[in-house]
């Protein structure tokens, strides 16, 4: 105790040179409970009060540094005077060092975070806190927060983190603590002076381990001023909700009669135009009601929209309203869908500041792109980009008004994919790009991978069993789609032996063979022309056939050219048979035995050569040797015909998927039976489960 007594003694010393030792020593001190509780009770306050209002150097920064420690304790808040908030405001507005405005953002903070923190320990200090605190100084020095805004460049990361923290500070006791309703105002003008542009800076910076945590705050700010706008409900009675909906009527180049009409000044009543608002794209005459959904926060999504670019917005209007009704795209409701699916894929309602989930998170920085959302902070950009993409989806899908919901759900796979899975350091403006550009068919294929992994989620083991029944049901339809082709029949060159120079034969120049399937599919019949033409025989006029009972194997030696050699063995195809690929020598061999004197498939005789087919196509080679194949029975080996069955699969389950809701489960809850009130008994129903 004499120690501290010592120390408060010097920090009232003539000589700077004992007062800044002493000051020193006290900041070390300061944040042990029991030391600060016997400092305070031997008078030491004040002295350290005083020197935080007339010291200046280092002595002053480690006097604010000091009174800042005491304030995080709880204590010290009789000393909390305007003279001593002025003078620290003043600091942050006009002092250049960096250790003093530390000390000073940290004792604004702790007044402005006061109520949020405790009320329970203000001693006999009856002066305002929060930000009220702060604004007759604020009022005193205009430029304070521009100040402020302007530290978040600052290259002192431990400068940024106390000015972005003050931020948050006064904008958390605005938003929660405000009576008068001013609020919008004070945020607006803090984005007026670029803190989003700033913090969306910092965001994506290398610098979030120094800043991680008020940089969460701001995010969580930002979504709790979205869940304010949010809630406040569109009210014609509200003068700046009137005014908001007048002027997006007036953008949309009304026709002139309307808008003489509505500048009259006369006591003729003016006429109801029956389509003023929808028009613009509401679903009614009365478009108060269909913000409910979203609030305000739609209404300046909409009007920001129209701000940007009214030129753009009229010609829309005008373009739609040229249309029959049907075809039109409503751009009201397009802009409020929008609004809700920004609002739902960055999950607004999720308070992140309270999720302790989040600062598992931060412990790591290979976690920062999943717990920080820069994009959010780019909210307007990327609703004219989404509401954008919905016009150009619903042209180029040609979408009429019983297809909103269809486009809208497009659009919202299109957020998924675009804002849902960038990168953290992503630049907006690319993002913008990829949202107006992707194409539809991009967009179906995503819808549907999206819709079958939530199924195959929810009902993993149905659908497995779902899709090896309908691979079974695409291998019989593979098959018989395959067989076809043999029932067609196809023209084959007898040979494509190459000439003693290497080079291959004119196949103009060598006999061709057409071979045909029966259609009792028991024969192949076949002969020889001299040339190719572009008759198709008969099956009657093809003498030759060969008996599919005495067939022992099909051997193939199909290859692409790329590869210098193969194996050929029964019923295999060594290689993969490509589509891209150009065949180098093609041949099928039907391997069998010969018949026996009385016609009868003879067993026991040696295997010999029945037919060698040489398709000159890969898709002829598919078809022909997995026919043939799949005639005996035996399972299909192309890639082509392989890529063909996955298909028909995938196919089959996304009609069954698009068929079912996700919500249905018959099997806890069977349907409602209709009920037979008022029917007599000619009346019946079908029920299908």
């Amino acid at each position: 105790m004499d120690d501290i007594a010592e120390l408060i003694d010097r920090l009232s010393n003539d000589e700077d040179a004992v007062k800044k030792m002493a000051v020193f020593k006290l900041q070390t001190n300061i944040g042990d409970p029991s030391f600060a509780e016997i400092f305070i009770a031997q008078g030491g306050l004040a002295k350290l009060r005083n020197l935080a209002l007339y010291s200046n150097g280092n002595t002053l920064a480690y006097a604010l540094t000091s009174f800042s420690r005491l304030l995080d304790l709880d204590k010290g808040w009789d000393y909390v005077t305007p003279d001593l908030v002025s003078r620290v405001v003043e600091l942050i507005v006009t002092h250049p060092l960096v250790n003093i405005l530390r000390g000073a953002m940290s004792i604004l903070v702790a007044i402005v975070s006061h109520p949020h923190i405790s009320n329970a320990s203000r001693g006999s200090y009856t002066g305002p806190f929060g930000f009220r605190a702060l604004k007759p100084a604020i009022t005193a020095h205009a430029e304070f927060l521009e100040m402020l805004v302007n530290r978040l460049s600052s290259a002192d990361h431990a400068l940024c983190a106390n000015s972005l923290q003050l931020i948050n500070s006064l904008m958390r006791d605005t938003i929660t603590n405000d009576t008068d309703a001013e609020w919008p105002k004070f945020i607006k003008r803090l984005q007026d002076l670029g803190v989003i542009k700033a913090v969306f800076v910092l965001m994506q910076s290398s610098a979030l381990q120094d800043l991680a945590h008020p940089l969460l705050e701001f995010q969580a700010l930002t979504k709790v001023l979205l869940r304010r706008w949010r809630d406040v409900k569109v009210d014609l009675e509200i003068k700046e909700h009137r005014l908001a909906l007048k002027g997006l009527h007036l953008a949309s180049a009304p026709p002139e009669k309307e808008k003489a009409e509505e500048t009259s000044t006369g006591s003729k009543r003016r006429p109801h135009n029956p389509e003023k608002w929808r028009r613009l794209g509401f679903q009614t005459e009365s478009p108060a009601w269909e913000f409910g959904d979203v609030g305000f926060l739609g209404m300046m999504d909409l009007t920001d929209f129209v701000r940007k670019d009214e030129d753009g917005f009229r010609k829309i209007v005008m373009e739609q309203n040229a249309k029959a009704a049907a075809q039109r795209c409503p751009i009201a409701r397009a802009s409020l869908t929008a609004t809700y699916i920004l609002y739902h894929q960055f999950e607004v309602d999720k308070s992140d500041i309270d999720d302790p989930k989040t600062f598992q998170v931060l412990e790591s920085r290979t976690n920062y792109d999943r717990a920080f959302r820069p994009l959010l902070l780019q909210w307007s950009r990327l609703h004219t980009a989404a509401l954008s993409a919905f016009v150009r989806l619903w042209q180029e899908t040609q979408a009429e008004a019983d297809d909103f919901d269809k486009v809208a759900e497009l659009v919202r796979v299109l957020i998924f994919h675009v804002v849902g899975q960038a990168h953290r350091t992503k630049d907006v403006q690319d993002i913008e790009d990829e949202i107006l550009e992707m194409e539809c068919s991009r967009l179906r294929d995503l819808q549907m991978e999206i819709l079958e992994r939530s199924y195959e989620n929810a009902w993993g083991n149905h659908l497995t069993h779902v899709r090896e029944e309908l691979k079974v049901e695409a291998m019989q339809f593979v098959k018989e789609q395959r067989i076809r082709c043999l029932l067609q029949g196809s023209w084959f060159p007898v040979s494509v032996d190459r000439k003693a120079d290497g080079s291959r034969i004119d196949l103009h120049s060598v006999p061709w063979r057409y071979v045909r399937l029966s259609h009792n599919r028991r024969y192949l019949h076949y002969c020889d022309y001299e040339r190719e033409t572009s008759y198709e025989p008969k099956l009657e006029e093809l003498p030759e056939k060969i008996d599919l009972s005495t067939v022992s194997s099909v051997v193939s030696n199909v290859i692409p050219a790329s590869i210098a050699s193969a194996s050929s063995s029964s019923g295999t195809l060594t290689p993969t048979l490509g589509a891209g690929s150009k065949l180098a020598s093609t041949k099928i061999t039907i391997h069998g035995y010969p018949p026996s004197t009385n016609g009868s498939s003879n067993k026991n005789a040696k295997e010999v050569v029945l037919l060698a087919l040489h398709p000159q196509t890969h898709s002829l080679a598919s078809e022909w040797l997995d026919g043939l194949l799949m005639l005996l029975n035996q399972q299909p080996i192309t890639s082509e015909t392989s890529k063909l069955v996955n298909m028909v699969t995938d196919y089959g389950l996304k009609i069954r998927l698009l068929n079912v809701r996700y919500t249905d489960d018959y099997h806890n809850s069977p349907p409602e039976l209709p009920s037979r009130e008022g029917v007599d008994e000619d009346y019946y129903y079908s029920l299908f489960v």
